[in-house]
Order: C-alpha cells, then structure tokens, then sequence
C-alpha cells in the first residue's frame, strides 16, 4: 500500500512516525512546503491553497490514500481537498483530539496554531463532542515557527505563554499541532 502525506514542515515527522508504526508495510509519499512553512499564522485561503498544491504533488505518485498530517490545514483544506481528490483518492484529516478528551470528562485545553483555535471548524468539534465539559481554546502564538527553526528559547517561551493561557483545573491538553509532538515533553512539563 502506497500512503502519501502533506504538512507544512516537519509536522510531518510526527504525523509520519504514527502511520509508521500502524502500517510499517506501507511506502510513504511525504509532500511539504518549505518555502511557506509552518502554516498557522497564514490565512485559510493561503492555507488552502497551499495544501491543494502539496496534495496534487503527492496525488502524481499514485498513493492509496492521502493523510493531511496538520490540523491547521485540516481545519482550512479537508472540505476542498476532498471535492478535488475524492472518490479517486480518499482524504484523511487530522484534528485535535476533542472528541477522546471530552469523554474523559475532565476540563481540557486544546493547545493549536491561532490559524485553528477558533475556527470554525475547530467551534463545531467542540459544539458536537464536547457539549458540557468544559473545554479551552489556546492559541500558540510562535510555537510552531520556533518548533520549525529549533528555537530552543523561543519554544519555551512559546510554551509558558500557552501554559499562562491554560487553566489550572485541566486534566487534558490536547495538542492540536503536529508541530507540538515533538516538543510534548516541555509542554508535559509546564
């Protein structure tokens, strides 16, 4: 089975790492842009755009299935990627975890790109799933930029700048970023 994947930048790697470990058969097609990289601070449009023109490359190679590996894009793009690429190409989103932290009934935060937090297609997530437990939108100002240079400076203070926004009583944050992944320790930590 061929699987192609698109994200900004190197989201990617984490996004990568999981359909690795479910499906260490398949071959991977990976679709970046590095020129526009990270997309959180873009508007929709420019969003869309771009992640139209990465999923058309990776379409050329012939996958079975195309995952979009960013939630900022998912967000922005599913709903287009899905009217160019469909029933020929299967469009797989990524969304922030709300649905499994919800059911956990516990306050949660929701740590994501500004470009998500609010969305609305992030409001409707929350609308169907997470009806009666509370839940806090956080917008990472800089996080994944500095995630993307390895700003070690900048990601900390990316970091305490979300965990000043978080409330004390959470019992979940859910990462709402493939960028985020790969600083979930500090995050764990603050």
């Amino acid at each position: 089975m061929k699987i192609a994947l698109l994200d900004s930048g190197i989201g990617l790697l984490a996004a990568t790492a999981a359909v690795r470990r479910l499906r260490p058969d398949a071959d991977l097609v990976l679709s970046l842009d590095p020129d526009g990289m990270p997309w959180g601070p873009r508007t929709p449009d420019d969003i869309a755009g771009r992640a139209l023109d990465l999923a058309e490359a990776a379409a050329a190679h012939g996958p079975e299935a195309l995952i979009i590996g960013c939630n900022t894009a998912t967000v922005h793009a599913l709903t287009a990627l899905r009217a160019r690429l469909e029933p020929d190409l299967p469009v797989i989103g990524t969304v922030p975890a709300i649905k499994p932290a919800a059911a956990a009934g516990g306050p949660f935060a929701i740590w994501a790109t500004p470009a998500t937090t609010g969305s609305p297609y992030q409001r409707g997530l929350l609308a169907e799933f997470a009806d009666g437990v509370q839940a806090t939108e956080v917008p990472c100002h800089g996080l994944a930029e500095a995630v993307e240079h390895a700003d070690e400076a900048a990601v900390d203070a990316a970091v305490a700048a979300a965990a000043a926004l978080t409330p004390e009583d959470v019992t979940t944050v859910v990462l709402g970023c493939t960028h985020y992944e790969l600083v979930a320790e500090r995050i764990r930590a603050a």
